[in-house]
Protein backbone atom coordinates (compact mmCIF):
# COMPACT_ATOMS: atom_id res chain seq x y z
CA UNK A 1 0.00 0.00 0.00
CA UNK A 2 0.98 3.11 -1.04
CA UNK A 3 1.23 6.10 1.63
CA UNK A 4 1.82 8.71 -0.70
CA UNK A 5 -1.47 7.74 -2.70
CA UNK A 6 -3.45 7.29 0.76
CA UNK A 7 -2.19 10.74 1.75
CA UNK A 8 -3.24 12.61 -1.29
CA UNK A 9 -6.55 10.76 -1.22
CA UNK A 10 -6.99 11.57 2.41
CA UNK A 11 -5.49 15.49 1.30
CA UNK A 12 -8.37 15.68 -1.77
CA UNK A 13 -11.24 14.42 0.55
CA UNK A 14 -10.32 16.86 3.14
CA UNK A 15 -9.96 19.71 0.34
CA UNK A 16 -13.10 18.89 -1.35
CA UNK A 17 -15.33 19.24 2.45
CA UNK A 18 -13.21 22.55 2.99
CA UNK A 19 -14.32 23.63 -0.62
CA UNK A 20 -18.30 22.42 0.45
CA UNK A 21 -18.29 24.19 3.76
CA UNK A 22 -17.21 27.57 1.73
CA UNK A 23 -20.45 26.93 -0.50
CA UNK A 24 -22.91 26.40 2.37
CA UNK A 25 -21.57 29.31 4.57
CA UNK A 26 -21.82 31.43 1.76
CA UNK A 27 -25.42 31.10 0.52
CA UNK A 28 -26.10 31.30 4.51
CA UNK A 29 -24.51 34.34 4.20
CA UNK A 30 -26.37 35.70 1.87
CA UNK A 31 -29.26 34.20 3.16
CA UNK A 32 -29.84 31.91 0.86
CA UNK A 33 -30.51 28.52 -0.86
CA UNK A 34 -27.27 27.25 -2.73
CA UNK A 35 -28.68 28.17 -6.71
CA UNK A 36 -28.54 25.34 -9.53
CA UNK A 37 -24.66 26.15 -10.21
CA UNK A 38 -23.88 26.06 -6.65
CA UNK A 39 -26.17 22.63 -6.36
CA UNK A 40 -24.50 20.91 -9.39
CA UNK A 41 -21.13 21.52 -8.18
CA UNK A 42 -22.09 20.32 -4.63
CA UNK A 43 -23.31 16.90 -5.58
CA UNK A 44 -20.25 16.61 -7.72
CA UNK A 45 -17.89 17.37 -4.71
CA UNK A 46 -20.02 14.87 -2.71
CA UNK A 47 -19.71 12.57 -5.60
CA UNK A 48 -16.11 12.66 -5.62
CA UNK A 49 -15.94 12.44 -1.79
CA UNK A 50 -17.98 9.23 -1.95
CA UNK A 51 -15.60 7.78 -4.89
CA UNK A 52 -12.75 8.53 -2.83
CA UNK A 53 -13.91 6.54 0.49
CA UNK A 54 -14.92 3.65 -1.93
CA UNK A 55 -10.96 3.99 -3.24
CA UNK A 56 -9.71 4.34 0.15
CA UNK A 57 -11.46 1.63 1.29
CA UNK A 58 -10.00 -0.70 -1.64
CA UNK A 59 -6.84 0.50 -0.49
CA UNK A 60 -6.49 -0.68 3.01
CA UNK A 61 -9.09 -3.61 3.00
CA UNK A 62 -6.74 -6.36 3.84
CA UNK A 63 -5.83 -4.62 7.13
CA UNK A 64 -9.25 -2.96 7.52
CA UNK A 65 -10.74 -6.77 6.97
CA UNK A 66 -8.44 -8.33 9.87
CA UNK A 67 -8.93 -5.14 12.65
CA UNK A 68 -13.06 -5.36 12.08
CA UNK A 69 -13.21 -8.84 12.85
CA UNK A 70 -11.28 -8.66 15.55
CA UNK A 71 -13.25 -5.72 16.85
CA UNK A 72 -16.85 -7.54 15.88
CA UNK A 73 -15.89 -11.00 16.84
CA UNK A 74 -13.17 -10.97 19.44
CA UNK A 75 -12.76 -7.81 21.18
CA UNK A 76 -17.18 -7.75 22.48
CA UNK A 77 -17.45 -11.42 22.83
CA UNK A 78 -16.78 -12.65 26.34
CA UNK A 79 -17.20 -16.39 25.73
CA UNK A 80 -14.65 -18.23 23.19
CA UNK A 81 -15.45 -19.46 19.49
CA UNK A 82 -16.84 -22.46 19.35
CA UNK A 83 -15.29 -25.05 17.19
CA UNK A 84 -12.44 -28.00 16.94
CA UNK A 85 -9.04 -26.80 17.76
CA UNK A 86 -6.40 -27.82 14.49
CA UNK A 87 -4.79 -30.68 14.82
CA UNK A 88 -1.21 -30.58 16.27
CA UNK A 89 0.30 -31.44 12.96
CA UNK A 90 -1.34 -28.39 11.10
CA UNK A 91 -3.53 -29.59 9.12
CA UNK A 92 -3.99 -27.52 5.78
CA UNK A 93 -7.69 -26.64 5.44
CA UNK A 94 -7.10 -25.33 2.38
CA UNK A 95 -5.62 -28.69 0.51
CA UNK A 96 -8.89 -30.71 2.14
CA UNK A 97 -10.83 -27.70 0.31
CA UNK A 98 -9.58 -28.46 -2.81
CA UNK A 99 -9.93 -32.11 -2.84
CA UNK A 100 -12.85 -32.11 -1.38
CA UNK A 101 -14.01 -29.73 -4.92
CA UNK A 102 -12.49 -32.09 -7.32
CA UNK A 103 -14.65 -34.58 -5.55
CA UNK A 104 -12.21 -36.63 -3.83
CA UNK A 105 -13.18 -36.18 -0.53
CA UNK A 106 -17.00 -37.41 -0.40
CA UNK A 107 -19.66 -35.20 -0.93
CA UNK A 108 -19.78 -32.73 2.20
CA UNK A 109 -17.21 -30.18 4.08
CA UNK A 110 -18.27 -28.60 6.91
CA UNK A 111 -16.33 -25.55 8.00
CA UNK A 112 -15.61 -24.88 11.31
CA UNK A 113 -13.06 -21.43 13.16
CA UNK A 114 -10.39 -23.89 14.29
CA UNK A 115 -7.42 -22.22 15.76
CA UNK A 116 -5.57 -21.55 13.02
CA UNK A 117 -8.21 -19.53 11.38
CA UNK A 118 -8.64 -17.25 13.84
CA UNK A 119 -4.69 -16.54 13.96
CA UNK A 120 -5.46 -13.41 12.08
CA UNK A 121 -8.23 -12.57 14.38
CA UNK A 122 -5.95 -12.08 17.65
CA UNK A 123 -2.24 -12.10 18.20
CA UNK A 124 -0.57 -13.61 21.01
CA UNK A 125 1.84 -12.30 23.47
CA UNK A 126 3.81 -15.64 23.02
CA UNK A 127 4.32 -14.82 19.51
CA UNK A 128 7.87 -12.73 18.48
CA UNK A 129 7.94 -12.12 14.36
CA UNK A 130 10.37 -10.26 12.39
CA UNK A 131 7.47 -10.23 9.75
CA UNK A 132 3.64 -9.76 10.64
CA UNK A 133 0.45 -11.21 9.45
CA UNK A 134 -1.54 -8.44 10.44
CA UNK A 135 0.33 -5.72 8.30
CA UNK A 136 0.64 -6.97 4.13
CA UNK A 137 3.66 -4.88 3.72
CA UNK A 138 5.16 -6.97 6.05
CA UNK A 139 5.18 -10.31 5.63
CA UNK A 140 1.36 -10.66 5.75
CA UNK A 141 1.16 -11.13 1.87
CA UNK A 142 3.58 -14.37 2.05
CA UNK A 143 0.82 -16.14 3.97
CA UNK A 144 -2.48 -17.77 2.81
CA UNK A 145 -5.29 -16.32 4.52
CA UNK A 146 -7.76 -19.75 5.24
CA UNK A 147 -10.92 -19.92 3.42
CA UNK A 148 -13.22 -19.58 6.56
CA UNK A 149 -11.48 -16.46 7.53
CA UNK A 150 -12.90 -15.18 4.01
CA UNK A 151 -15.94 -16.13 4.21
CA UNK A 152 -16.19 -14.17 7.61
CA UNK A 153 -14.35 -11.38 5.95
CA UNK A 154 -17.02 -11.01 3.54
CA UNK A 155 -19.89 -11.25 5.78
CA UNK A 156 -18.51 -8.06 7.85
CA UNK A 157 -18.08 -6.38 4.70
CA UNK A 158 -21.30 -6.61 2.77
CA UNK A 159 -23.54 -5.59 6.55
CA UNK A 160 -23.04 -2.15 7.94
CA UNK A 161 -24.23 -3.30 11.22
CA UNK A 162 -21.74 -6.01 11.68
CA UNK A 163 -18.99 -2.70 11.33
CA UNK A 164 -21.37 -1.56 14.51
CA UNK A 165 -19.88 -3.97 16.89
CA UNK A 166 -22.85 -6.03 17.86
CA UNK A 167 -22.80 -8.86 20.36
CA UNK A 168 -21.98 -11.95 18.12
CA UNK A 169 -22.67 -15.48 19.65
CA UNK A 170 -21.46 -18.65 17.88
CA UNK A 171 -23.08 -21.62 19.25
CA UNK A 172 -22.55 -25.21 18.39
CA UNK A 173 -26.51 -26.12 17.91
CA UNK A 174 -29.19 -24.35 16.72
CA UNK A 175 -31.98 -24.87 19.01
CA UNK A 176 -33.84 -22.14 20.47
CA UNK A 177 -31.46 -19.59 22.26
CA UNK A 178 -33.42 -17.39 25.37
CA UNK A 179 -31.51 -14.22 26.22
CA UNK A 180 -32.76 -12.85 29.77
CA UNK A 181 -33.27 -9.26 29.87
CA UNK A 182 -34.50 -6.72 32.22
CA UNK A 183 -37.94 -4.66 31.32
CA UNK A 184 -37.79 -2.58 34.71
CA UNK A 185 -35.28 -1.91 37.41
CA UNK A 186 -36.33 -1.65 41.47
CA UNK A 187 -36.59 1.83 42.91
CA UNK A 188 -35.88 2.79 46.22
CA UNK A 189 -37.66 5.37 48.27
CA UNK A 190 -38.11 8.03 51.07
CA UNK A 191 -39.04 5.90 54.46
CA UNK A 192 -40.52 7.52 57.05
CA UNK A 193 -39.52 6.23 61.00
CA UNK A 194 -41.45 3.27 61.68
CA UNK A 195 -43.08 2.86 58.46
CA UNK A 196 -43.05 -0.03 56.23
CA UNK A 197 -40.49 -0.28 53.08
CA UNK A 198 -42.63 -1.14 49.87
CA UNK A 199 -41.31 -3.86 47.91
CA UNK A 200 -39.97 -3.09 44.37
CA UNK A 201 -38.51 -5.76 42.40
CA UNK A 202 -37.03 -5.43 38.93
CA UNK A 203 -38.77 -7.44 36.28
CA UNK A 204 -37.61 -9.54 33.46
CA UNK A 205 -38.31 -11.06 30.24
CA UNK A 206 -36.65 -12.45 27.73
CA UNK A 207 -35.55 -12.70 23.79
CA UNK A 208 -35.40 -15.64 21.68
CA UNK A 209 -32.69 -16.25 19.18
CA UNK A 210 -34.09 -19.36 16.51
CA UNK A 211 -31.86 -20.64 13.40
CA UNK A 212 -33.07 -19.22 10.38
CA UNK A 213 -31.44 -21.06 7.28
CA UNK A 214 -29.69 -19.02 4.63
CA UNK A 215 -28.71 -20.84 1.35
CA UNK A 216 -27.45 -19.98 -1.92
CA UNK A 217 -26.53 -22.67 -5.11
CA UNK A 218 -22.96 -22.06 -6.88
CA UNK A 219 -22.48 -24.13 -10.00
CA UNK A 220 -18.57 -23.85 -11.70
CA UNK A 221 -17.80 -25.67 -14.67
CA UNK A 222 -15.26 -28.23 -14.35
CA UNK A 223 -12.70 -26.56 -16.26
CA UNK A 224 -12.58 -23.93 -13.98
CA UNK A 225 -12.03 -26.51 -11.30
CA UNK A 226 -8.88 -27.91 -13.05
CA UNK A 227 -7.35 -24.58 -14.24
CA UNK A 228 -4.75 -24.48 -11.80
CA UNK A 229 -4.62 -19.85 -12.28
CA UNK A 230 -8.14 -19.25 -10.63
CA UNK A 231 -8.71 -18.56 -7.38
CA UNK A 232 -11.57 -20.80 -6.88
CA UNK A 233 -11.26 -20.51 -3.18
CA UNK A 234 -11.46 -17.24 -3.38
CA UNK A 235 -14.19 -16.97 -6.15
CA UNK A 236 -16.28 -19.09 -3.85
CA UNK A 237 -15.94 -16.80 -0.94
CA UNK A 238 -16.82 -13.68 -2.44
CA UNK A 239 -19.96 -15.47 -3.90
CA UNK A 240 -21.24 -17.45 -1.13
CA UNK A 241 -19.87 -14.38 1.36
CA UNK A 242 -21.87 -11.87 -0.81
CA UNK A 243 -24.85 -13.47 -1.60
CA UNK A 244 -25.76 -15.01 2.57
CA UNK A 245 -24.37 -11.84 3.65
CA UNK A 246 -26.61 -9.42 1.80
CA UNK A 247 -29.75 -11.71 2.40
CA UNK A 248 -29.06 -12.21 5.97
CA UNK A 249 -28.00 -8.39 6.46
CA UNK A 250 -31.08 -7.07 4.87
CA UNK A 251 -33.01 -9.25 7.35
CA UNK A 252 -30.75 -7.85 10.08
CA UNK A 253 -31.96 -4.25 9.19
CA UNK A 254 -35.34 -4.50 8.34
CA UNK A 255 -36.60 -8.24 9.31
CA UNK A 256 -39.74 -8.12 10.79
CA UNK A 257 -39.35 -11.21 13.48
CA UNK A 258 -41.80 -13.59 11.51
CA UNK A 259 -40.28 -16.14 10.02
CA UNK A 260 -36.43 -14.13 9.46
CA UNK A 261 -34.50 -12.01 12.17
CA UNK A 262 -35.89 -8.85 13.96
CA UNK A 263 -34.37 -6.02 12.39
CA UNK A 264 -32.69 -3.31 14.50
CA UNK A 265 -34.70 -0.90 12.66
CA UNK A 266 -37.76 -2.72 13.02
CA UNK A 267 -36.74 -3.14 16.91
CA UNK A 268 -35.23 0.26 17.90
CA UNK A 269 -37.45 2.58 20.02
CA UNK A 270 -39.06 5.70 17.92
CA UNK A 271 -36.57 8.46 19.36
CA UNK A 272 -37.43 11.50 17.21
CA UNK A 273 -40.45 12.34 14.54
CA UNK A 274 -39.84 14.85 11.67
CA UNK A 275 -41.81 18.05 10.85
CA UNK A 276 -44.80 17.88 8.19
CA UNK A 277 -44.46 19.08 4.58
CA UNK A 278 -40.53 18.56 4.62
CA UNK A 279 -40.89 14.75 3.06
CA UNK A 280 -39.68 13.50 5.85
CA UNK A 281 -36.04 14.68 5.71
CA UNK A 282 -34.22 15.59 9.18
CA UNK A 283 -32.92 18.62 10.35
CA UNK A 284 -29.38 19.62 12.61
CA UNK A 285 -32.17 19.78 16.02
CA UNK A 286 -33.69 16.80 14.96
CA UNK A 287 -30.83 15.30 14.80
CA UNK A 288 -29.49 16.83 17.91
CA UNK A 289 -32.28 15.51 20.07
CA UNK A 290 -32.14 11.78 18.75
CA UNK A 291 -28.50 12.04 20.28
CA UNK A 292 -29.43 13.19 23.56
CA UNK A 293 -32.79 11.03 23.34
CA UNK A 294 -30.58 7.75 23.96
CA UNK A 295 -29.27 7.82 27.42
CA UNK A 296 -25.75 8.51 29.03
CA UNK A 297 -24.87 4.81 29.66
CA UNK A 298 -25.50 3.65 26.29
CA UNK A 299 -24.48 6.85 24.32
CA UNK A 300 -20.67 6.46 25.98
CA UNK A 301 -20.60 2.79 25.00
CA UNK A 302 -18.17 1.95 22.79
CA UNK A 303 -20.29 0.41 20.18
CA UNK A 304 -22.61 3.57 20.12
CA UNK A 305 -23.00 5.06 16.70
CA UNK A 306 -24.86 6.56 13.84
CA UNK A 307 -26.47 4.05 11.26
CA UNK A 308 -27.88 4.98 7.93
CA UNK A 309 -27.97 4.98 3.93
CA UNK A 310 -25.14 6.03 2.11
CA UNK A 311 -27.33 8.90 0.66
CA UNK A 312 -28.23 9.96 3.65
CA UNK A 313 -24.93 11.17 4.72
CA UNK A 314 -25.46 13.71 1.69
CA UNK A 315 -28.01 15.56 3.78
CA UNK A 316 -25.75 15.14 7.08
CA UNK A 317 -23.16 17.00 5.80
CA UNK A 318 -25.09 20.32 5.44
CA UNK A 319 -25.79 20.52 8.70
CA UNK A 320 -24.50 23.18 11.47
CA UNK A 321 -25.83 23.05 15.15
CA UNK A 322 -26.91 26.50 16.72
CA UNK A 323 -22.76 27.79 17.06
CA UNK A 324 -22.40 27.39 13.05
CA UNK A 325 -20.35 23.98 13.38
CA UNK A 326 -21.40 21.30 11.05
CA UNK A 327 -22.23 18.18 12.48
CA UNK A 328 -20.25 16.06 10.65
CA UNK A 329 -16.85 15.93 10.72
CA UNK A 330 -14.53 13.98 8.00
CA UNK A 331 -11.96 11.69 9.62
CA UNK A 332 -8.49 12.64 9.55
CA UNK A 333 -7.11 8.57 9.42
CA UNK A 334 -7.41 6.59 6.71
CA UNK A 335 -9.93 3.47 7.38
CA UNK A 336 -11.53 5.21 10.21
CA UNK A 337 -15.32 6.08 10.62
CA UNK A 338 -16.64 9.98 9.83
CA UNK A 339 -18.26 10.91 12.88
CA UNK A 340 -21.70 13.03 13.69
CA UNK A 341 -22.11 14.76 17.04
CA UNK A 342 -18.46 12.88 18.04
CA UNK A 343 -19.63 9.23 17.02
CA UNK A 344 -18.82 6.86 14.03
CA UNK A 345 -21.14 6.96 11.14
CA UNK A 346 -21.81 3.72 9.75
CA UNK A 347 -23.53 2.93 6.24
CA UNK A 348 -25.80 0.34 5.01
CA UNK A 349 -27.45 -0.02 1.94
CA UNK A 350 -31.01 -1.53 3.67
CA UNK A 351 -31.68 1.30 5.88
CA UNK A 352 -34.44 3.23 4.30
CA UNK A 353 -33.57 6.74 2.48
CA UNK A 354 -34.69 9.66 3.99
CA UNK A 355 -38.60 9.32 3.72
CA UNK A 356 -42.50 10.37 4.82
CA UNK A 357 -42.53 7.44 7.53
CA UNK A 358 -39.13 6.47 7.16
CA UNK A 359 -36.85 5.25 9.80
CA UNK A 360 -34.31 6.66 8.18
CA UNK A 361 -31.16 7.37 10.73
CA UNK A 362 -30.86 5.13 13.84
CA UNK A 363 -28.46 5.89 16.58
CA UNK A 364 -27.24 4.14 19.83
CA UNK A 365 -25.18 1.44 21.42
CA UNK A 366 -25.37 -1.61 18.94
CA UNK A 367 -23.84 -4.15 21.03
CA UNK A 368 -27.44 -4.37 22.61
CA UNK A 369 -28.16 -5.84 18.81
CA UNK A 370 -27.49 -9.78 19.27
CA UNK A 371 -26.61 -11.48 16.19
CA UNK A 372 -26.57 -15.93 16.41
CA UNK A 373 -24.51 -17.77 13.99
CA UNK A 374 -24.65 -21.47 14.05
CA UNK A 375 -21.16 -23.36 13.75
CA UNK A 376 -19.93 -22.50 10.67
CA UNK A 377 -21.06 -22.55 7.19
CA UNK A 378 -21.06 -25.90 5.36
CA UNK A 379 -20.91 -26.68 1.76
CA UNK A 380 -22.40 -29.71 -0.31
CA UNK A 381 -22.04 -30.88 -3.66
CA UNK A 382 -23.20 -32.32 -6.15
CA UNK A 383 -22.06 -33.58 -9.43
CA UNK A 384 -25.66 -35.22 -10.89
CA UNK A 385 -27.69 -31.46 -10.80
CA UNK A 386 -26.21 -30.01 -13.61
CA UNK A 387 -24.81 -33.62 -15.77
CA UNK A 388 -25.97 -32.35 -19.10
CA UNK A 389 -24.25 -29.21 -18.86
CA UNK A 390 -20.95 -30.57 -17.23
CA UNK A 391 -20.99 -28.45 -14.06
CA UNK A 392 -20.15 -29.16 -10.21
CA UNK A 393 -22.84 -27.29 -8.06
CA UNK A 394 -22.48 -26.09 -4.45
CA UNK A 395 -24.45 -24.96 -2.19
CA UNK A 396 -23.49 -22.92 0.74
CA UNK A 397 -25.80 -22.64 4.33
CA UNK A 398 -25.83 -20.85 6.97
CA UNK A 399 -27.89 -20.12 10.04
CA UNK A 400 -28.28 -17.29 11.88
CA UNK A 401 -30.67 -14.97 13.91
CA UNK A 402 -30.85 -11.22 15.25
CA UNK A 403 -32.46 -9.36 17.67
CA UNK A 404 -32.29 -5.90 19.62
CA UNK A 405 -32.68 -7.50 23.73
CA UNK A 406 -32.81 -3.96 25.23
CA UNK A 407 -35.91 -2.48 23.85
CA UNK A 408 -35.67 0.25 26.40
CA UNK A 409 -34.09 2.55 24.58
CA UNK A 410 -30.50 1.36 23.13
CA UNK A 411 -30.88 2.23 20.23
CA UNK A 412 -33.43 4.90 18.61
CA UNK A 413 -34.46 6.08 15.10
CA UNK A 414 -35.48 9.13 13.36
CA UNK A 415 -38.71 8.61 11.98
CA UNK A 416 -39.24 11.25 8.77
CA UNK A 417 -43.05 13.28 9.40
CA UNK A 418 -46.42 11.76 8.24
CA UNK A 419 -47.65 14.27 6.26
Amino acid sequence: MSAELLKRLQDERLGLWEDQKRALDTAEGEKRDLDAAESKAYDERNARMDAIDARLKELVEGEKRAKDAGDAFDKLMETKRTGPPAPAGGEDVNAKLRAFLRGESGRAFEITPSERDRAPFRQSAEEARDLTVGSATAGGNTVPTSFYNRLVAHLIEVSGLLMLAPTVLNTTSGEALQIPKTTAHGGAALVAEGAGITESDPTFGQVTLNAYKYGVLLQISYELTEDTGVDLEGYLAMQAGRATGNAFGAHAITGDNSGKPNGVATAATSGVTGGTGVTGAFTSDNLIDLHYSVIAPYRNSPSCGWLMKDATVGSVRKLKDSTGQYLWQPSLQVGAPDTLLGKPIHTDPNVAGVGLGARSVLFGDFSQYFVRFVRGLRFERSDDYAFNQDLITYRCLMRADGDLVDTTGAIKCFVGGAS
